[in-house]
C-alpha cells in the first residue's frame, strides 16, 4: 500500500488476540515507518503502554465488547487525540491498512468508493496518481491464528479522470475485503462480511462463563526498548 504521508511517527497499539496476525501487522506497519506495537495481554494495556500519545487504537474482532468499551473509555479520559478503529478481519495486511487509512485520508481530494452490487472500486482522480488495488480474504477461521491470503489486482498510474476497478471472481463473497491506495491515501472496504459462526466466536466479558476459544502466546511488545513479550497466557 501507500507510504505514510506525515512527518512523524504515528504510535499505533494493535490490541488483537492471535499473535501471529498482531505480530504481523506491527511489522508491516514499522516497516512503514510507524511507531507500533501489538499485545494481547488486555488487562494490562494500561499499564504496560504510555496511551497519552498513541495516536491509533486498533481493537480486533476477538476483543470483548466490555472490554474495548472499557480500553477506549480509560485511554479517551487521558488522550483526547487518540482514535479507536475496529479491525475488519484477522489478516494482517488488511489491519495495516486500516490504519494506513484512517491516518491518510484527512488530505485525499480524490474520491474512492466500493459499487457492491457490481463488485467494483469506482475511483475519480483529480490528477494523476500511483494506484493499488488489493483485495484480501480470510481462508481459515481456525483460532487462534486464523488464515488468510491477498490479491493485487492493480498496481498502474492512472490519469485524472474516473476509473472502474472490477474485483476478479477469486475472491469470494464471505469474509473478504479490498483496499485501494491513490498515492499516499489508503482506503478499505468490506466485500464480503464475517460468516457468523465467526462472530459468534467472540469471548464475552461474563467470568462465569467457560472459556470459547484456546489459550494463546502472550504478546506485549514494546517498540522503544525492543524488549522480549511478556504476559501470561489470555484465555
Amino acid at each position: 500500500m501507500g507510504e505514510s504521508i506525515t512527518s512523524r511517527p504515528e504510535r499505533i497499539l494493535v490490541i488483537g488476540r492471535s499473535p501471529g496476525v498482531i505480530l504481523d501487522a506491527t511489522g508491516i506497519l514499522r516497516s512503514k515507518g510507524f511507531h507500533a506495537d501489538a499485545t494481547n495481554q488486555f488487562d494490562d494495556v494500561l499499564t504496560e503502554y504510555d496511551t497519552t500519545n498513541l495516536d491509533v487504537v486498533m481493537f480486533g474482532g476477538m476483543v470483548p465488547a466490555g472490554t474495548k468499551q472499557y480500553l477506549s473509555e480509560a485511554i479517551s479520559q487521558v488522550n483526547g487525540q487518540v482514535t479507536f478503529v475496529q479491525g475488519l478481519a484477522g489478516i494482517a495486511g488488511l489491519i495495516a491498512a486500516q490504519v494506513e487509512s484512517v491516518l491518510s485520508t484527512a488530505s485525499d481530494d480524490n474520491g474512492v468508493a466500493y459499487d457492491a452490487t457490481n463488485r467494483t472500486v469506482r475511483i475519480t482522480l483529480q490528477e494523476p496518481s500511483q494506484v493499488v488495488v488489493e483485495a484480501w480474504w480470510a481462508t481459515s477461521f481456525t483460532p487462534p491464528e486464523p488464515a488468510s491470503t491477498s490479491m493485487r489486482i492493480v498496481d498502474s498510474h492512472f490519469g485524472p479522470g474516473e476509473h472502474l476497478v472490477p474485483l476478479p471472481a477469486d475472491v469470494p463473497t464471505v469474509a473478504s475485503f479490498v483496499t485501494a491506495s491513490v498515492g499516499p491515501a489508503v482506503h478499505a472496504f468490506t466485500v464480503g462480511a464475517m460468516p457468523a459462526a465467526v462472530r459468534r466466536m467472540v469471548p464475552t466479558d461474563d467470568p462465569t462463563q467457560p472459556p470459547a476459544l484456546p489459550p494463546v502466546r502472550p504478546i506485549a511488545t514494546h517498540n522503544d526498548d525492543d524488549r522480549a513479550p511478556t504476559g501470561s497466557a489470555n484465555h
